[in-house]
């Protein structure tokens, strides 16, 4: 098998023209079969099934390591994803805006089903760290609701939500756990969002929050911290949400100053 070669089949849409090539034009072995491999995906279509790693590695002529470094990257850059013994050809990324909307809008704007499953909802004393993005005392009652989010069922991110008691007195009560939070404040509680402070990261999972999202500790994930506050100016809530960094992009809209 050539490694010398400048071309790129299975380019992503969008990709610089030589993309991963180095300028002496020699690639790694892996990275050849990986091109090569995401030249299929598309005829795949879909939900279509692999071929092995055997019937790669023959097809490639190489050994079935090489064939398996190139699709751990295809599988960590959400190209491919496991389904029982065998990988098929990933979905597109969720496309989640950076803007103050709720998880549940995001994914309904682009045709998928969004759900959550509770983790926990409990009533804790504040720790002193928290309170001035809630606005309380240390020690005032705070509700800490922990959900993972899911996409047509798949499990896809891991939400932690803070806010004081006195905000929604009824959570434990009047909130459905598999529904919007922000629905929730908006229509039961009249409560409006009006600006938020947030900081975006990659991290990886810890070995209990892979487990809850059901992925790899290893596979990176996208970070987001919220501080939000009302029409009002008046903090709110403090969210961190973890997503699935192969299954998840962020967008934002920016504009210029005019000038």
């Amino acid at each position: 098998m050539n490694t010398h070669t400048r071309d790129e089949p299975g380019r992503p849409p969008g990709a610089p023209v030589r993309a991963g090539i180095p300028e002496h034009g020699r690639i790694p072995k892996y990275y050849a079969v990986k091109t090569h491999i995401a030249g299929l995906l598309d005829d795949l279509g879909e939900g279509g099934l692999l071929p092995t790693e055997r019937e790669l590695a023959a097809r490639f002529e190489v050994s079935r390591e090489t064939v398996r470094q190139a699709l751990r990257e295809l599988l960590l850059e959400g190209r491919l994803r496991r389904m029982g013994r065998g990988t098929v050809v990933a979905g597109p990324k969720l496309e989640q805006p950076l803007a103050l909307a709720s998880y549940t809008e995001g994914v309904r704007r682009q045709g998928r089903r969004p759900g959550r499953s509770l983790v926990g909802l409990d009533r804790l004393a504040c720790p002193a760290a928290l309170a001035s993005d809630l606005g309380v005392e240390p020690l005032a009652p705070v509700w800490h609701l922990e959900r993972v989010l899911l996409a047509d069922d798949e499990r896809v991110g891991l939400e932690s939500t803070y806010v004081a008691v006195e905000r929604a007195p009824r959570l434990d009560t009047d909130f459905e756990p598999d529904s919007s939070f922000y629905g929730y404040l908006r229509e039961r509680l009249g409560i409006g969002f009006g600006d938020a402070d947030e900081r975006l990261e990659t991290v990886l999972a810890t070995p209990r929050e892979a487990l809850l999202i059901g992925t790899p500790p290893a596979l990176p994930m996208l970070l987001i911290h919220r501080v939000s506050r009302d029409t009002e100016g008046r903090p709110l809530e403090r969210v961190r949400s973890l997503y699935r960094g192969d299954r998840f992009s962020f967008t934002a809209r920016l504009r210029g100053d005019g000038s």
